[in-house]
């Protein structure tokens, strides 16, 4: 019964005038053994202030055996940036690389073309989450003519950490928003309803889970929600 007014209170909501436009997602692929990639996560770090942008950290492992390994990197990041590779015709992996609503890829610290980016025309459906327990309950809030995929990612929204090696050899690096774990949930139909994930096997030094609705084969960015959990 609970669920079910929530769901009514949420479709209210949906249907009132000035709701806020759904935030856009960004995506920096980056490295602690990476020497250039210190400025691109200062201007995530800004990013993820502002309140219409989901700005998420990825560390990639393949910087690893350089010198210095990253304690925050994850082999999904290396996947994902693979898949963007691939899906926008890249010669190949580089950071910092930075993905705007999964369809434009730059410099990610090269100011100027980031908020040209950031301020294209793009779909954007509206989604919202809460927490019960140990699940995370996600409302898909409109109707859509395709099926996409739903991913569940969950980050650190701050770290710091002084680097003994590689390239960043004696500096203190300061980390916004660096993603622990990221995983496909499913498909989402296209049509209003509620999709259930369990919260249990997050990592325990992730305190905010972001959901992103993308066309399939990794396309554009659909829609994107966050919940912070502590």
């Amino acid at each position: 019964m609970k669920v079910a007014i929530k769901w009514l209170a949420l479709l209210s909501l949906f249907a009132s005038a000035g709701v806020p436009a759904q935030p856009v997602v960004v995506e920096l692929f980056t490295s602690e053994g990476c020497s250039s990639c210190p400025p691109a996560e200062a201007l995530l770090g800004e990013l993820a202030r502002r309140p219409n942008i989901i700005a998420l950290a990825y560390h990639v492992d393949y910087w690893d055996d350089q010198g210095w390994k990253d304690r925050f990197s994850i082999p999904e990041a290396t996947q994902r940036q693979r898949g963007y590779v691939r899906r926008l015709e890249k010669s190949g992996a580089f950071t910092p690389q930075m993905v705007i609503s999964g369809d434009t890829s730059l410099v990610g610290s090269n100011r100027a073309k980031v908020e040209q980016a950031l301020a294209g025309d793009r779909d954007a459906l509206r989604m919202s989450l809460s927490r019960e327990g140990g699940s995370l309950h996600i409302y898909f809030l409109e109707a859509w003519r395709e099926s996409m995929d739903v991913y569940l990612v969950s980050y650190l929204k701050e770290a710091t950490a002084t680097i003994e090696g590689g390239e960043n050899a004696h500096r203190t690096l300061k980390h916004f928003n660096v993603v622990r774990s990221f995983q496909r949930l499913g498909t989402w139909n296209g049509k209003p309803q509620r999709m259930v994930a369990s919260l249990a096997e997050l990592p325990r030094d992730a305190n905010v889970v972001a959901v992103i609705l993308q066309r399939k084969n990794q396309g554009a960015v659909a829609g994107a929600a966050t919940l912070a959990l502590r």
